[in-house]
């Protein structure tokens, strides 16, 4: 039967503020999961800390609030437990690009089969405000005494520098246009990346909803000019069509410039796509030809009255690197 919106909601309450980014990419998330008719038995929201962590409590699956910056190894965690499990991972820039930046580096090395969806405010929403690793160097927001002090992160560059497999930027307010990324994210056969820009109508007011809909930024006709545009309308091409290296490489390299497309004229879209890397998943069982078939969370580690039968020896043997 096919899945309605209504089906991926809670009756958890939600205490976002009023015009919070965070409420578009919630809806965008639910309208791509009811799009593609997922079964909520089987998927997982992981999240770790901050705003954006709350958003396992408000979509109708199963859900992980986890630790500040922990997400990722979460997610990695349950997605090699059982790799039939559809796994999306959600955080904040400063969850996921400060305390969690390592793993954000070697979970995109390992190209496990989940997606990763960043709030991307600038700021520390939960906490007042202060300047997150992506608020850029110069900046003053509402809760900064003095211009930001520290250059600030490029998560598209990062990625594509990690080894992420696909990596796309959205906007929260454009719903439609972030529901189907978060959609080819899903689907993607690898590690997948939405940064997704995400205004703070509280302690953010610098990167508003107005900036981006082109307060101050006039077009030829006089009208304001939306400091955003969709690739894919330019005719971008982000896919890795046969592997090879210099394919791989001059795609990379377009994605790269493409990042640095910001301000008044800041790309959104799918930047690079590659499904010719295998899967850590695919890895794992080339050395472990069960691993699918008979995966660590189907296997019985207890008898009915408790007592172990576990024998983890040889899988861990295995697993040495």
């Amino acid at each position: 039967m096919a899945l309605k919106l209504t089906d991926l909601k809670t009756e958890a309450h939600n205490d976002w503020c009023p015009g919070c980014g965070d409420f578009g990419i919630l809806n965008a998330v639910q309208m791509a999961l009811a799009e593609m008719n997922v079964d909520p038995s089987n998927t997982v929201m992981v999240s770790g800390i901050g705003c954006s962590g709350k958003i396992p409590h408000f979509v109708k699956t199963y859900g992980v609030h986890t630790l500040h910056g922990r997400s990722l190894p979460f997610a990695t965690g349950i997605k090699l437990s059982n790799p039939n499990l559809e796994v999306i991972c959600a955080g904040g820039d400063g969850d996921g690009m400060g305390i969690g930046a390592g793993h954000f580096v070697n979970s995109a090395r390992r190209n496990v089969d989940m997606a990763y969806i960043i709030h991307d405010n600038g700021v520390y929403g939960l906490t007042k405000g202060q300047a997150s690793p992506t608020l850029p160097l110069g900046t003053k927001t509402k809760s900064l005494p003095l211009p930001n002090i520290n250059q600030g992160i490029n998560p598209i560059f990062l990625a594509l520098a990690a080894g992420f497999t696909f990596v796309a930027r959205g906007y929260a307010y454009d719903v439609r246009h972030l529901k189907d990324l978060i959609k080819r994210a899903v689907l993607h056969k690898g590690f997948a990346l939405v940064d997704v820009l995400q205004p703070c109508p509280t302690y953010n007011d610098v990167a508003t909803k107005e900036y981006w809909a082109g307060e101050g930024n006039l077009g030829p006709d006089g009208k304001p000019k939306p400091r955003t545009y969709k690739m894919e309308e330019s005719g971008y091409d982000p896919v890795v069509h046969t592997g090879g290296d210099a394919e791989v490489a001059d795609k990379i390299h377009q994605a790269v410039q493409k990042s640095f497309e910001l301000g008044d004229h800041t790309p959104i879209g799918v930047f690079y796509q590659n499904e010719h890397i295998p899967t850590y998943e695919e890895r794992l069982n080339q050395r472990m030809p069960t691993y699918r078939s008979n995966p660590p969370a189907k296997q019985e580690i207890a008898t009915a009255d408790g007592t172990p039968i576990a024998n983890v020896s040889k899988l861990l043997e295995e697993m040495r690197v």
